[in-house]
């Protein structure tokens, strides 16, 4: 509960509200037919957002009210189709439903638990994108609980088998973040 009131004093204070993608999401829907999109996490919907823009039918899940509520208002006055659910991924609110999805996108969220869910929910065929900061020890990183942090090569091991589009590992160029993430971009095989 602690968690939950914190994000939406984040939200509600004005923190978190980048509606810019990251790169790598801009890049790969650029090539993309648009199809059904979630949009895990989405904070105040900047990924939702350009999906739509592009003709996604997307599902964007925050366990934040305030991110929704900011989702839906935003949603409204740009005259956007975003689904946006208030749900709490840690108490599995939300089900990832098997083959539902042509692209799912998982920004700036770590839960183990939810890979399965995610390589079963996307289509064959279809692409996950994830953004997750890495265990960093470098000076000037800011201390975080390694339990919302992977270990280098974990998000590709994630993905075992997958065509990958995409792997860095490394401090983004330019990125407004101290800490080096993890970014992979990978089609689930057609066939198997």
């Amino acid at each position: 509960m602690t968690t939950r009131l914190s994000w939406d004093d984040r939200f509600r204070n004005g923190e978190h509200r980048n509606l810019a993608p990251a790169p790598l999401v801009a890049q790969v829907i650029e090539k993309l037919r648009p199809g059904r999109a979630l949009d895990l996490a989405c904070g105040a919907g900047r990924h939702a957002f350009v999906l739509a823009e592009r003709g996604w039918r997307v599902t964007a899940v925050d366990a934040s009210r305030v991110a929704i509520d900011l989702v839906r208002e935003r949603a409204r006055e740009l005259h956007l189709e975003v689904d946006a659910r208030v749900a709490d991924l840690e108490k599995h609110e939300f089900d990832i439903q098997a083959d539902a999805f042509d692209l799912i996108c998982d920004c700036c969220y770590l839960q183990r638990d939810l890979f399965p869910a995610i390589r079963t929910g996307v289509r064959r065929g279809g692409i996950v994108i994830a953004i997750i900061q890495l265990v960093d020890h470098s000076s000037g990183v800011k201390p975080m609980n390694p339990e919302f942090l992977l270990r280098p090569g974990e998000l590709r091991e994630f993905f075992a088998g997958w065509d990958i589009l995409h792997d860095f590992e490394r401090k983004p160029v330019g990125s407004p973040h101290e800490r080096a993430v993890a970014e992979i971009a990978a089609r689930r095989p057609i066939a198997g």
